[in-house]
């Protein structure tokens, strides 16, 4: 059984420049991203995808390898976390490596906890039809009760939900965005990550949150510097 971790990781981040190797707590947030996958202790190897030559020395400082650039088509704004995954492996093809299983980490996944990713492998190859693993997380509050504004007033999206306790309501869980465990012979076949039949490994509100601005940042760095019980200076 051979298994790679994937971690993409382009140069053209928009709304945080140089997101990916912004530093967090004094380390590249995606030096974090790479000992969190070391730590799992589930990869024969983990490799970034990027097109930025920076990004390509700051992995492999963090002991990542970086085999092969990633190409133009796949480094905009519009290329899919699938569309990268299925570049990888066919350049790593080229390169007569082959692997069975493998795991699409993003390199902003700075609160990710290792024995997630261990969880998600072992969530994958526990069911036999499952194809592949995903992170999520639980919605806070039933989306069964959920307002829209139309004309400026408030409306239910569905009226029979708002006579309902929300502990009757069934649980709905969202993309965690955090990573995704794939079988390669599968992927190779359906090129989708999140579709399909997908093992769930649910995650806490403290393992994951997005960064797309930077109020976001801010947040995680205080959620992290929470977890390593240290204090953050204003200014």
């Amino acid at each position: 059984m051979s298994v790679v971790c994937i971690i993409p990781a382009r140069g053209g981040s928009k709304r945080i420049p140089r997101k990916n190797i912004k530093p967090m707590l004094g380390i590249p947030i995606i030096g974090r991203a790479i000992r969190n996958a070391q730590a799992a202790g589930c990869f024969d190897e983990i490799m970034v995808s990027t097109d930025d030559q920076e990004i390509a020395d700051i992995a492999r400082e963090y002991g990542a390898a970086v085999p092969f650039l990633r190409s133009a088509a796949t480094a905009g704004d519009h290329a899919t976390p699938s569309s990268v995954v299925g570049e990888t492996l066919e350049n790593y093809a080229r390169q007569d490596r082959h692997f069975d299983l493998g795991c699409c980490v993003y390199p902003t996944s700075a609160l990710l906890l290792p024995e997630r990713l261990a969880e998600g492998r072992r969530a994958l190859e526990a069911n036999p039809v499952a194809e592949t693993a995903a992170s999520v997380l639980l919605f806070s509050h039933p989306i069964q009760r959920a307002l829209r504004i139309r004309d400026g007033l408030l409306q239910w999206v569905d009226l029979a939900a708002a006579s309902q306790r929300t502990q009757d309501l069934e649980p709905h869980y969202h993309d965690a965005g955090q990573f995704y465990w794939f079988k390669v012979p599968v992927f190779l076949q359906k090129r989708t990550l999140l579709r399909g039949v997908v093992a769930p490994v649910p995650l806490s509100p403290l393992e994951a949150w997005d960064i797309d601005t930077p109020e976001d940042w801010e947040t995680v760095e205080m959620l992290l510097a929470a977890r390593e019980g240290r204090a953050i200076h204003a200014g």
